[in-house]
């Protein structure tokens, strides 16, 4: 039988057997129901064979910070197909159908965090971001002092209550940041219900901490604990304003009663907690993939951020998943704005949509690309000056999965 790629129209009770089915996991009531809270029919797309759903992908809408700005994003979501047909071409023919429609919609960028990593470049999707998990021994904790820690008060908070305050704080600090996106109230309360999360092992409830100053906000954690033969903290996000207010969430965290150990999986790979510690090897650190971009629109996602220097360069985009996007773009620009438009002139850098995605957000480096042979310079010098201009005062972070 044919099978169908086309936009949702049905329920999510006829959508959720295949979601189950798809992730090889039984999901709880309370967390099919906060993926419900959060899923939106208009951008979802099934495969269907006859009258059976046997794939998906979705997306939320938003804005994510990139160097200079925000651009319009699909986060992509709930990607999956069943195991009776894998290996059809059912997910090619969705991400196509998914990303055609992000274009269409005006939005030049899909981003996802991945389960399986390979799967996702054979349509173009980079490595944008990454980040740290650590795990950090209570005998290890030390901190270096910090100048204003003791005028910084910790105290505990309901994360539902102090919901409005955390997220305008979190908020803040998503437009300065590549790899970040404002969180609306409807994704807020998804990141922060307890169901969201797919084995809690024993865990306590979310719990919130304040970090205040004279009574004004200058930080929050969210993290749970668990009592089992070692006892964990499990930190969930930690925001702060300012160094003292980070190393007093910090110390709180990793300082807590009957418990040995300190876990956080999505620490920022330039985050200061590397440098506070007092013994280096204290952190523990892994780095693992944070967000993968794939540019659907080159045109008006280069054009969207700022560059670290001035820029004059054709870039020769490989893309064959996406066809309007390969040729040549003359981009020029710099701190203030660029603009970048096709061109009939020979490439100074050639490289795929791939590793466009890697850069675009200001994550070392095309240099590096080069390096790899996964970026081919045509013109001399052409590819350092490019790798320069597009990384960003801070590597990009993304502290919330889709």
């Amino acid at each position: 039988m044919t099978i169908e790629i086309s936009q949702y129209t049905g329920g999510w009770e006829q959508l959720r057997p295949m979601i189950e089915l798809a992730f090889s996991a039984p999901w709880s009531e309370a967390q099919l129901a906060t993926e419900e809270h959060v899923w939106e029919r208009e951008r979802s797309i099934v495969a269907t064979d006859g009258e059976e759903i046997v794939g998906h992908t979705g997306s939320f809408p938003f804005e994510i910070t990139v160097p200079g700005g925000q651009v319009r994003a699909g986060g992509v979501t709930m990607v999956g197909v069943v195991s009776t047909h894998r290996r059809r071409g059912i997910l090619r023919d969705l991400m196509r159908r998914q990303l055609t429609d992000l274009y269409e919609a005006g939005e030049p960028l899909a981003v996802l965090t991945a389960s399986e990593p390979v799967i996702y470049g054979r349509f173009g999707y980079g490595l944008a971001s990454d980040h740290q998990e650590v795990t950090i021994k209570r005998v290890s904790r030390e901190l270096r002092e910090v100048a204003g820690v003791e005028d910084v008060r910790i105290r505990f908070a309901d994360p539902q209550e102090s919901l409005q305050r955390t997220s305008a704080f979190h908020n803040a600090e998503a437009v300065e940041r590549p790899g970040m996106f404002r969180h609306s109230d409807k994704f807020q309360y998804y990141v922060t219900h307890d169901n969201v999360t797919s084995d809690l092992r024993g865990a306590s409830p979310l719990r919130c901490v304040l970090a205040e100053r004279d009574g004004e906000l200058v930080g929050y954690s969210h993290y749970r604990t668990r009592r089992t033969d070692k006892g964990f903290v499990d930190v969930v996000r930690v925001h702060s304003r300012d160094l003292a207010a980070h190393a007093a969430l910090w110390q709180f965290l990793l300082d807590p009663d009957l418990l040995s150990e300190t876990t956080y999986e999505q620490l920022p790979s330039d985050d200061p907690l590397l440098f506070l510690l007092v013994d280096p090897r204290a952190a523990n650190a892994t780095t693992l993939d944070g967000v993968w971009a794939r540019v659907t629109d080159v045109q008006k996602a280069l054009s969207a951020r700022t560059y670290a220097e001035e820029i004059d360069v054709v870039l020769g985009i490989e893309d064959d998943f996406l066809p309007w996007n390969a040729g040549s773009w003359h981009l020029t620009g710099g701190p203030g704005g660029a603009t970048c438009e096709k061109t009939d002139r020979a490439p100074d850098v050639v490289l795929g949509v791939r590793e466009l995605g890697t850069a675009y957000l200001g994550r070392p480096s095309l240099g590096l690309l080069g390096a790899a042979g996964l970026a081919e310079e045509r013109t001399e010098g052409a590819l350092a000056v490019t790798s320069r201009a597009f990384l960003a005062p801070r590597v990009p972070w993304l502290d919330t999965g889709f």
